[in-house]
């Protein structure tokens, strides 16, 4: 198990971390200023989900592909800025109408929470990070390193789900104050689409 002291640790570096500006928190201000509070959480519940990827992979191994693979890096970097891009060009090509989604649909959360999961599990800089970041707090002497890092991930999972969340309504709070102008949801989709094209070049560019 994890001690006490290690975990506190652990969660205020994680928290640290999700607080500095990322292609994540990002996200979820945008979709937050866009669709307001309520999608800035579902993408935050998506992509906390991913975390859980990354964090299985590690526990298992997997992630150690990424680090050594340069074809396995580079194609799923490419996914993942592909996805980028096809938000941009839906964020470019909607009007005032498509972005007042009010309580939102059944469709239109899984929508919501599906853009976290792939945002999150497209981006390999993740998974290796991860791998790098969460064995630093696990010691074969005090138990299984696999159920060690388990526990190191829900721990950072926690403190994605605090700040993101924190982002997810503040963002989401002053959106709905723009979205009551026609010309301010317009802009606030134009800007969208940069921001999406700014993070899928800069996933693009990323290297090992």
């Amino acid at each position: 198990m994890v001690p006490l002291d290690t975990a506190w640790v652990f969660f205020a570096a994680s928290v640290a971390l999700a607080l500095a500006p990322g292609p994540d928190n990002i996200f979820v201000l945008v979709q937050s200023a866009l669709h307001g509070p309520r999608a800035g959480l579902l993408v935050t519940l998506g992509l906390c989900t991913g975390l859980i990827g990354h964090t299985a992979a590690v526990a298992l191994g997997v992630a150690a592909v990424f680090r050594t693979s340069a074809v396995a890096f580079t194609v799923l970097k490419f996914v993942g800025a592909g996805y980028l891009l096809y938000l941009a060009w839906r964020a470019f090509r909607s009007g005032a109408a498509n972005l007042d989604v009010g309580s939102g649909t059944g469709l239109r959360g899984r929508e919501l929470y599906l853009r976290g999961v792939v945002m999150n599990l497209t981006n390999p800089k993740v998974a290796i990070f991860f791998l790098a970041f969460l064995p630093q707090f696990a010691d074969p002497a005090r138990g299984s390193l696999p159920v060690q890092i388990v526990i190191c991930g829900g721990l950072f999972m926690a403190s994605a789900l605090l700040v993101f969340g924190a982002i997810a309504w503040t963002a989401g709070f002053l959106g709905e104050r723009l979205r009551r102008s026609s010309r301010a949801q317009v802009w606030l989709n134009r800007t969208a689409g940069v921001v999406f094209v700014a993070l899928a070049l800069r996933l693009a560019m990323i290297a090992r």
